[in-house]
């Protein structure tokens, strides 16, 4: 049969969307599960439904958002079934839990994101990239593994994986131990080709997810390493990558604040990059929290990215519009 031709990105049934401008969103693994002590298919369906309802609004409005996402959650569910299978089936490296994460939230993205885009009558296309981050094994990450995974367990568990499997433990506020691996910069995103050509024909992708496969080089291709990237740090180098001028950080909380749980504090609504490395400095911003969503802003916003904003999903239109969240400029 004759090949037809697919109808323009912009053609809608019964009316036509102006496309403005390209924008990437990166979300929190933490919103896509609904209970965080049982994680279930079910639930990161109805998450991920939850999160795609903002997302179309933002389509919608004349954007075409690239998604990001986290993993932790999915990521540390997988490892709790590894060590649960102990003795029947081999344990699985991260690189190949990142991949399988990807897939699947990919796959959950896509499928709400059709329906949501269709209730809008908006045709879109909606495609789940599964993507490599490029990263240096001289990394001084990897001297000084930080990022926790996995479940916690006690001291003779702990000294046990670390002599059999060469894991780095570290005891955990008192809660047991916990496996850490290295979190390294990523220095490249290795399938922005592909992506950039889905954004440029209109269709809405979701990539990235966890922060990207971690992958080095080895001769004239790549392997996985034991390794995990900080999502934000992914999506901003996406973003600039992809010459977006918009990144939209959702997270916990509606706006950035200073004094952050105490009497004094106070919401943000905009901030200079400077002002924003000044706080970083006091340590207004926790470590593990919003110290690195602060820190992956200013590095899309010097490498040529015009705005950030940071909010909440519920909020992620009106902030996106300049009614809401907190934004940081150059």
């Amino acid at each position: 049969p004759a090949l037809v031709e697919p109808p323009p990105p912009t053609a809608l049934a019964g009316r036509t969307l102006v496309i403005t401008k390209g924008i990437v969103v990166a979300v929190g693994g933490n919103a896509l599960i609904k209970d965080k002590h049982r994680i279930s298919v079910k639930s990161q369906g109805a998450a991920v439904l939850e999160s795609s309802q903002r997302i179309a609004a933002l389509v919608d409005a004349g954007y075409t958002p690239v998604v990001t996402h986290g993993n932790g959650p999915q990521v540390g569910f997988l490892l709790r079934r590894a060590e649960l299978a102990v003795g029947e089936l081999p344990p699985l490296p991260l690189d190949v839990l990142g991949a399988d994460t990807q897939g699947a939230t990919g796959y959950l993205f896509a499928r709400s994101l059709r329906g949501c885009l269709a209730e809008r009558d908006i045709d879109r296309q909606v495609v789940a990239v599964v993507t490599q981050s490029l990263v240096d094994p001289d990394d001084p990450a990897f001297a000084e593994p930080s990022k926790p995974i996995g479940s916690f367990m006690d001291e003779a568990e702990a000294r046990e994986h670390e002599q059999r499997d060469g894991w780095v433990l570290r005891e955990d506020s008192g809660r047991g131990w916990r496996r850490v691996v290295a979190s390294p910069q990523p220095l490249d995103i290795l399938e922005r080709r592909v992506i950039g050509s889905l954004v440029d024909s209109g269709c809405v992708v979701v990539a990235c997810g966890g922060g990207g496969i971690p992958v080095r080089r080895e001769g004239a291709g790549y392997v996985g390493v034991e390794a995990v990237i900080d999502k934000d740090f992914a999506s901003a180098l996406l973003a600039n990558q992809l010459g977006v001028e918009d990144f939209a950080i959702c997270t916990a909380v509606d706006a950035v604040s200073l004094g952050y749980n105490t009497p004094a504090q106070g919401d943000l609504r905009e901030l200079t990059i400077q002002e924003a490395e000044r706080h970083l400095a006091e340590g207004q911003f926790g470590k593990g929290s919003m110290a690195p969503k602060i820190q992956a802003a200013i590095s899309f916003l010097r490498n040529g990215g015009r705005r950030v904003v940071i909010t909440s999903l519920a909020r992620l239109r009106d902030a996106v519009d300049g009614r809401a969240g907190t934004v940081i400029t150059r």
